[in-house]
């Protein structure tokens, strides 16, 4: 039993006077390569993480859902007969899943429960969906839903870009919901098709958190999309992904200078996404490394979403014995970085890493080894 899932069993009798009924964990993700990508129709290769949001709860024979959170100290009280948003932070991924899941013809029962999690907040690790496909998964369990976790995704998001407000791709709820132990997942962010890729033998991924958070980077999130959107008008197609490297150098003069940039980095970073899927399947992490590395240049300079302490933090780490590479994860503007390192490296790559890094900066940093899990799933289920 993880140490979260006993906080959650512990704090729901402390509550509730009783052991609860069920307990479900979905995990958050770290995007090995693919960034920007998503909502250009392209692709993304993120690998869920042994890091979740778990609830313990019981169903109820009313319409309230009652959710109180060990982390914030703080519950939110809610009828499925009457959401109202409420701007009430974390309870609106609740809030927002709820009234999308009966938008969507689901006929909901309300439960009483507990939720803690250890997936950093923006971080750029999902904590978000994470909380999301945790609580779709309580609901389908207490209501005796059938589970289908691409559509849980769908409605997941819609639960962010429609309740909550923001304006996020598929990737972030898809492996949230539908990760596979030891895997990353390639998605087609049009299609939604999925492939399963195993990580290279003997390889450890390392999440760096660079203890900067993005703040309010939401004018630069959609000045991007924007840049995006008016270069794939240039090209005549639905989304970036249609443009193939040949045809964006054959008319990228054409382009001015900053459009130029933007879409040679989502055009390059496709074509870098599924080559990472091909090399992974042949257990080439040189191969991997090198196209993470590739990767954090194209952001860093052409999409230019990379602070300073990014930028060092993948410089030290590409520095160490055992790295094969190393990029930004994430939407950019801080939070953390990822790398690939020989397994047996692994531990002395997080001391030195971190230990560095706080020398130069005076900031410390938190350092996570991850494994590779699967998607949202109930672990308990009495």
């Amino acid at each position: 039993m993880s140490k979260i899932q006993e906080q959650v069993t512990t704090g729901f009798i402390e509550r509730f006077g009783a052991p609860p009924g069920l307990i479900v964990r979905a995990p958050g993700r770290v995007n090995l390569i693919g960034e920007h990508t998503d909502y250009n129709d392209g692709f993304v290769l993120p690998m869920a993480i042994n890091r979740a949001v778990y609830i313990a709860a019981r169903a109820r024979q009313d319409r309230q859902v009652s959710l109180h959170a060990l982390d914030m100290a703080r519950t939110i009280i809610f009828d499925l007969d009457e959401i109202v948003y409420a701007d009430a932070g974390w309870g609106e991924y609740v809030q927002g899943m709820a009234f999308i899941l009966q938008r969507a013809g689901q006929t909901l029962r309300g439960w009483e429960g507990v939720v803690a999690g250890d997936v950093p907040i923006g971080a750029g690790l999902s904590s978000s969906a994470a909380l999301e496909l945790a609580t779709a998964r309580t609901f389908s369990a207490v209501s005796a839903l059938s589970w289908n976790g691409v559509e849980m995704a769908k409605l997941a998001q819609r639960a962010e870009n429609q309740w909550v407000g923001v304006n996020c791709g598929i990737m972030d709820q898809m492996i949230s919901a539908v990760g596979e132990a030891g895997h990353a997942l390639l998605i087609d962010c049009r299609s939604l098709d999925t492939k399963s890729v195993p990580l290279p033998p003997a390889t450890s991924v390392v999440v760096l958190d660079t203890a900067t958070r993005r703040g309010l980077v939401d004018s630069a999130y959609n000045e991007r999309r924007q840049q995006c959107e008016t270069a794939a008008k240039f090209f005549g197609v639905p989304a970036l992904r249609d443009v193939t490297i040949e045809e964006f150098e054959a008319r990228a003069s054409e382009l001015d200078s900053l459009t130029r940039r933007r879409a040679r980095h989502v055009i390059t970073e496709n074509h870098r996404t599924v080559e990472a899927a091909m090399v992974m399947q042949q257990g080439d992490a040189i191969k991997l490394g090198q196209l993470m590395a590739g990767s954090h240049i194209s952001m860093r300079d052409d999409f230019e979403i990379a602070n300073k302490e990014l930028n060092l933090m993948v410089e030290i780490a590409q520095s160490q014995p055992g790295c094969y590479g190393a990029r930004l994860t994430g939407a950019g503007f801080g939070g953390c970085a990822v790398a690939l390192v020989q397994v047996g490296d692994a531990q002395s790559f997080a001391h030195t890493v971190a230990h560095q890094y706080e020398n130069k900066t005076g900031l410390s940093p938190q350092v996570y080894i991850c494994k590779a899990t699967d998607g949202a799933n109930l672990v308990i289920d009495q």
